[in-house]
């Protein structure tokens, strides 16, 4: 199902409910009051609420949420209630963390390909998945992939996008230190950790 005219906001919060749920899950915990959720998850009930009414009506007065419906039906929204297929191209420092971290599997995602252009690198295997060159990015649509990370250096981060574009990829995570130019029916994310950092001594009281 496609949700039309949700704020980017709400989508952005979504995740965030999703990864409290899945704590609450962990414990043992069948439902949660409204109140208690939003402690949880940091954000107002208010907030919550809203955010919700964009896709029905997810809570029972009096009892609050039932965390094993609620997560099933976050899930659906992002469409995370199904394997979503990841490419990672670059397998430096960054994307061999990226290969190891185990966190993408929890939300539904498996990375099943890796590309770089280091000759070094082609062939050897992290985490049970084998490094391919680069030029095998074209492969990605027979292989039902639709997603990719990116963790090249900025000089080469537009010609891997053009190249994901090319092989269908719909969603790009960018951690390259550059804006990438894509069409619009492709969806990029860009995380830059240092411009991020950045931010933090603003808000660091005066010594």
């Amino acid at each position: 199902m496609r949700y039309h005219r949700i704020p980017n906001e709400t989508v952005h919060r979504l995740p965030i409910y999703l990864r409290g749920l899945l704590r609450l899950s962990e414990q043992g915990r069948q439902s949660v009051s409204s109140r208690a959720f939003a402690d949880l998850v940091n954000v107002n009930p208010w907030q919550i609420r809203k955010d919700f009414s964009y896709f029905g009506d997810f809570g029972t007065r009096g009892v609050g949420y039932s965390i094993d419906k609620l997560e099933k039906h976050i899930r659906k929204i992002l469409r995370l209630d199904v394997v979503n297929k990841t490419a990672l191209v670059g397998v430096g420092n960054l994307g061999s963390a990226v290969l190891a971290y185990p966190g993408f599997k929890t939300y539904g995602f498996y990375i099943t390909a890796a590309f770089d252009s280091d000759p070094e690198k082609i062939g050897n295997t992290i985490e049970g998945i084998e490094i391919e060159d680069v030029s095998k990015i074209c492969t990605l649509r027979e292989r039902d992939v639709h997603l990719a990370i990116v963790a090249v250096p900025g000089s080469a981060a537009q010609q891997i996008a053009d190249a994901l574009v090319g092989a269908g990829v719909k969603g790009i995570l960018n951690f390259s230190p550059v804006h990438v130019i894509v069409p619009k029916k492709v969806k990029v994310i860009t995380i830059e950790i240092a411009m991020d950092l950045a931010r933090l001594p603003y808000y660091m009281p005066a010594s």
